[in-house]
């Protein structure tokens, strides 16, 4: 086919509007979207909302390579890949973080919230804000904050009162602020990874552990300790967050779509995981177990704030801690 004069002109006129389209399709940012769960948990759904949101808003700008599975690693792992740029984005717990941000075991400190609206209320405000800016001083950007749920007690009895946990030999995650809570209460903490807790509760290795109610269905531990005491004492904070280097080099729209994407991306983390425990637990229910109310929390409380006293140098002080519970964090 011959391209005659007329023809050429016409093509050449058109160029200049097709070029912002060409430079858009050619100019799309990498996104590595790191997941430590499966396609369908809510750890990787996030991301793809997140890019869902992103893509109505700057089409061809970005392209998202969303990696579940923990196929880059653990939490830990993911974390230092964050600060070093070689992963641009994740979902990460605050405990986690505390490795580079200490300050972030405030969070973590036990009964310091009430439920889940009085633990996203203060991550929404001004402590949300000063977390923000410590995370970025050491590479990662924390545009929004989520909640992954409250730990529970497990165990082959109900543990109705403080009293009930004196002696016993109780499973903790790999943490100082963990061990010490239960110390506070009389107990023996062990330290174990979630993959041999199973078997540890089958064996009386350990005699009770504490976790989320959607991983206490995911890992069918109802089938050995079927007694759950709704003690809710941690709220396990979590955060949406970026490479701090790919954060700065976004130019000031790219970055509030994202930022604007996290926020509510974050949101939607939040119900998909209420919806998850709502389904855990009665996926539970339907394996055997008991969900225990606590009648009187404040005497729970008091033994925990020997934690608050033991940790409030690394977190700020106690002003601090109170003024995290009252969701008035200030610098």
């Amino acid at each position: 086919m011959r391209t005659d004069r007329r023809t050429f002109l016409t093509g050449l006129a058109a160029l200049p509007l097709a070029m912002p389209a060409l430079r858009r399709a050619h100019a799309a940012t990498p996104i590595v979207a790191a997941s430590l769960l499966g396609d369908d948990k809510p750890e990787t759904l996030v991301w793809i909302h997140i890019r869902d949101r992103v893509e109505r808003e700057l089409p061809g700008r970005f392209a998202f390579n969303i990696v579940p599975n923990a196929a880059l690693g653990g939490e830990k792992e993911v974390a230092e890949g964050i600060r070093l740029g070689s992963i641009q984005a994740s979902l990460s717990t605050l405990s986690n973080l505390s490795t580079w941000v200490p300050g972030t075991q405030l969070f973590d400190l036990p009964f310091l919230f009430r439920d889940a609206a009085h633990l996203n209320t203060s991550l929404a405000g001004a402590c949300g804000q000063e977390l923000g800016e410590k995370l970025a001083k050491e590479g990662i950007a924390a545009p929004a904050f989520i909640n992954y749920g409250a730990r529970h007690l497990l165990a082959r009895a109900p543990l109705p009162a403080p009293d009930d946990v004196k002696g016993k030999r109780i499973r903790v995650i790999q943490s100082p602020l963990h061990a010490q809570l239960w110390e506070s209460f009389g107990a023996h903490p062990i330290a174990l990874p979630i993959t041999e807790t199973y078997n540890a509760l089958s064996t009386g290795h350990v005699d009770a552990m504490d976790l989320t109610k959607s991983a206490y269905a995911g890992f069918r531990l109802y089938e050995v300790v079927p007694h759950v005491t709704l003690t809710g004492h941690i709220h396990a904070a979590g955060a949406v967050i970026f490479s701090g280097s790919f954060w700065s080099g976004l130019d000031e729209e790219a970055r509030n779509v994202l930022q604007k994407a996290a926020i509510e991306g974050a949101s939607h983390f939040n119900a998909l995981m209420a919806a998850d425990e709502d389904a855990s637990v009665q996926v539970a229910g339907e394996g055997g177990a008991v969900f225990h109310e606590v009648a009187d929390r404040a005497a729970w409380e008091a033994p925990a704030r020997k934690v608050w006293e033991s940790f409030a140098d690394r977190v700020g002080g106690m002003e601090h801690i109170e003024a995290a519970a009252a969701a008035e964090c200030r610098s």
